[in-house]
């Protein structure tokens, strides 16, 4: 799921696909000779609609409409668009794809070829986004399949009034410091948090949640430098697996798998006292907290710095308006408008521009007691060192975090039995 439940645009519970677009639209002679339509594909929100992004650009752009197919279901997105890309879809693909870090290494490497090489794009740039944002669209020959959209930088969000209950600071400042430099800290401090921890709460949401927090701030994750799969001797995901083990079997999680339902629920009734929270869900806390949760909720650093999130652009050969596709793409995903998304959802831009900005730098979130969060999420942005990304990373990623994490906080499964039937999985799908 990663990211892509930020701020949900279609239902709240949805994990169905979702189309929306204007109604209506002046058309006219296209500069590039035609009168198009472009679909932009997408999963979760990336904030353009609620940014007025769209009816923006077709007010410059008249002979321009622009429809989002939208879908909260990130894994069945990316299934569907690979299939495409392969000719064997079900469905045409969008002019323009967004994609997701987990991801991007399929897009770059066996897939490449599918998308258009978008460096001599008009308004196209590789410094406009951060380093490592470009780096990751860009494949060994020098191709740029991605524009990057948002990054998901990590910070803690916490609840002021569980954390007092339990004999604990609620100054950010202070929190930050409680568990400052080790993950480890961290799930020491949730000890203390259970020794006094106020009726039916958990000092955080869910196992998985804390692994991808881990695993996000370490140089070695799921794969090496050539996209192979070397997860199971991963220091990286050994010490992520370690401590979200030691969490759950504590009882220091909830045993729920994010973003379903019953998490949805127990986040409206408070049952967490903290969230492992990139920039993006920020916007799932607030919605589902609602009213309740208004004030209370607050955010401090990360014990590390690690990115959890993101996606980027991308425009498929096989659409019949590349040009005009590109440039949107290019439009949506210059500094000024990811500071407008930014403004509208939270998702924090990966345009250096963008960070850079007042829009950014000055941004505070009443919904979390007005904390900085431009300054806390920027910064947090700037430090990243982001570990390489193999084809099959997000695939190993649900299969721990989604199924063998929750199956130990929930049911108490043996912690080994759970890690073999993960390597049995993996290796069913890769075929080894």
């Amino acid at each position: 799921m990663l990211r892509a439940v930020a701020a949900l645009s279609c239902t709240a519970l949805a994990l169905t696909a979702c189309s929306s677009g204007p109604a209506t639209a002046p058309q006219a002679e296209s500069p590039f000779g035609e009168t198009v339509t472009l679909k932009v594909g997408t999963f979760g929100s990336f904030g353009y609609r609620e940014a007025g992004l769209y009816a923006e650009y077709m007010a410059k752009h008249p002979e321009i409409v622009i429809t989002e197919a939208a879908t909260q279901d990130s894994e069945a997105y990316w299934t569907e668009l690979a299939a495409g890309l392969a000719g064997q879809g079900t469905k045409p693909l969008s002019d323009i794809q967004a994609v997701e870090v987990g991801y991007i290494s399929e897009a770059t490497g066996p897939l490449a070829d599918g998308f258009v090489d978008l460096r001599t794009a008009p308004g196209v740039r590789a410094s406009t986004w951060l380093p490592w944002k470009s780096a990751q669209a860009t494949t060994r020959s020098g191709a740029l399949v991605g524009l990057g959209t948002d990054t998901g930088p990590m910070a803690v969000c916490y609840r002021k009034d569980l954390f007092q209950k339990a004999g604990l600071p609620s100054d950010r400042e202070a929190v930050g410091r409680l568990w400052a430099g080790d993950w480890s800290k961290f799930v020491d401090v949730g000890r203390r948090y259970k020794a006094h921890a106020p009726a039916r709460t958990t000092f955080t949401d869910s196992a998985g949640g804390l692994f991808n927090a881990v695993l996000s701030s370490e140089p070695e994750q799921y794969s090496d430098a050539r996209g192979d799969l070397v997860y199971e001797d991963s220091p990286g995901v050994r010490k992520a697996w370690d401590l979200s083990v030691s969490a759950a079997r504590s009882g220091l999680t909830s045993g729920l798998k994010q973003f379903g339902p019953e998490w949805n629920e127990a986040l409206y009734l408070s049952g967490f006292a903290t969230i492992v929270c990139p920039s993006w869900m920020t916007g799932v806390i607030s919605k589902y907290a609602g009213d309740r949760g208004e004030g209370l909720w607050d955010i401090a650093p990360a014990p590390a710095a690690g990115n959890w999130g993101g996606a980027f652009l991308a425009v498929p050969k096989a659409g019949k308006h590349q040009k005009e596709a590109a440039a949107l793409a290019a439009w949506l995903t210059a500094p000024e408008q990811q500071a407008k998304v930014f403004a509208a959802t939270g998702n924090l831009p990966s345009a250096t521009a963008a960070l850079e900005s007042q829009t950014v730098q000055n941004a505070t979130n009443p919904y979390f007691n007005n904390a900085p969060t431009g300054r806390i999420y920027a910064s947090a942005a700037r430090t990243i060192l982001p570990a390489p990304i193999g084809r099959m990373d997000g695939t190993v990623k649900a299969a721990i975090s989604d199924v063998a994490l929750v199956d130990i906080a929930r049911n108490g499964a043996d912690p080994r039995k759970a890690w073999n039937s993960v390597v049995k999985q993996i290796g069913e799908k890769t075929g080894g």
